[in-house]
């Protein structure tokens, strides 16, 4: 039988620039490509070759916890052309891994669309960064190029604390430290403890999953650092709700004029198939104003979405805005746009709206107005 060798696959996934590589029992390799799933034209893997490919890359220790967790999670380098983020678990008692394909360079700023406030923010001395939403919405790029940027421009000591490290970054201006979850320490609030020791400047917190650790990032926040955390929530007001219901109720008022404080910028993205082919990410983003601060303390969360909209001259956009947009300049598809967003009904009555044409008469005046305004 002709054995699938693993380097054939991570050439093909790199030179196809594809996202995920898919490896299962019963079906050739799959690769995500532009979010869709592509099977791979080679034999059908069996079960003896899921765990020869899963033996060529596991480290031991991983292949241990395998054997008594069920799955494991490691990152490796391919040469030098990409980093992968590898998940291996069992199904039916079977070896199943997919692998994230982690690109070798940094994109900037400009090409990720990111909104152009985000590096007034970088430039703060103190603070909670906040990047959130789904698995594969591309958190962990549009982070790893606010750490580039902040290592290209700023003499800062930086600490990522990763599980499992994703981008590698060099010492530039910036001094690096990245500290895996489970290699270099063992869990995130041990972490987190410990890097308040470090002198540091910045702080980045891959996953701020638990109590312990998003009160912590807080503290951290307060006390001097710029702290950057992920969280899977999708849009402002989301996150700064989730966050104060992990807390028990009793604690919530001291939490939320703590976050009040702390917190500096929420950065809310989803990615969506871009026409005729590729990814595009649309950007939720909120910059805390005192206005807003004062909302999150008096628990009128459910207002931050008016403020966003209202918040333009600040550098604020809400998610369905950024989505209308790809569609209006004919960047994404009307169904694509629809399944990303927080608020259908309401979305869809605006794109019916603007294929009416009724939107560009108001458009007119409202750009003249905020003219006005700026002037």
């Amino acid at each position: 039988m002709a054995f699938v060798q693993i380097d054939k696959l991570l050439e093909t996934v790199v030179k196809e620039k594809v996202s995920d590589l898919h490896i299962t029992t019963g079906q050739p390799p799959v690769v995500r490509m532009g979010g869709r799933m592509v099977r791979l034209e080679t034999k059908s893997l069996e079960a003896e070759d899921t765990v020869a490919l899963m033996k060529s890359i596991t480290p031991e220790r991983n292949q241990q916890e395998l054997q008594e967790m069920g799955g494991t999670d490691f990152g490796f380098a391919f040469g030098d052309k990409a980093r992968f983020r590898v998940a291996v678990f069992k199904q039916r008692g079977h070896i199943g891994m997919v692998l994230r394909r982690i690109p070798n360079e940094f994109l900037t700023f400009e090409q990720l669309g990111l909104p152009p406030v985000c590096q007034e923010l970088l430039h703060r001395p103190r603070g909670l960064f906040l990047v959130t939403g789904p698995t594969g919405s591309g958190k962990t790029t549009s982070l790893a190029s606010m750490m580039n940027f902040i290592n290209d421009t700023m003499d800062h000591h930086v600490i990522t604390l990763e599980d499992p490290i994703e981008y590698y970054h060099k010492h530039k201006k910036s001094t690096f430290n990245q500290r895996e979850i489970g290699v270099d320490v063992p869990d995130f609030p041990e972490a987190l403890r410990r890097a308040l020791r470090m002198d540091p400047d910045v702080i980045l917190v891959g996953e701020m999953r638990d109590l312990a650790t998003i009160s912590a990032a807080i503290t951290a926040a307060e006390t001097g650092h710029v702290v950057f955390g992920t969280l899977h929530t999708t849009g402002a007001q989301g996150t700064v709700d989730r966050i104060i219901d992990v807390f028990p109720t009793s604690q919530q008022d001291q939490i939320r004029t703590q976050l009040a404080n702390a917190i500096i910028g929420i950065l809310s993205q989803a990615l969506l198939p871009k026409k005729p082919k590729g990814l595009v990410a649309a950007y939720e983003m909120l910059v805390v104003t005192p206005a807003i601060a004062n909302l999150i303390r008096e628990a009128k969360t459910f207002r931050i979405n008016s403020m966003i909209q209202t918040g333009r001259k600040f550098g604020m956009q809400l998610l369905d805005d950024a989505l209308f947009n790809l569609w209006k300049n004919g960047l994404c598809e009307e169904k694509d746009v629809m399944f990303k967003s927080n608020n259908p009904g309401e979305l869809k009555a605006k794109i019916a709206a603007a294929k009416r044409g009724l939107l560009d008469e108001e458009e007119e005046e409202d750009d003249e107005e905020e003219e006005e305004d700026d002037e």
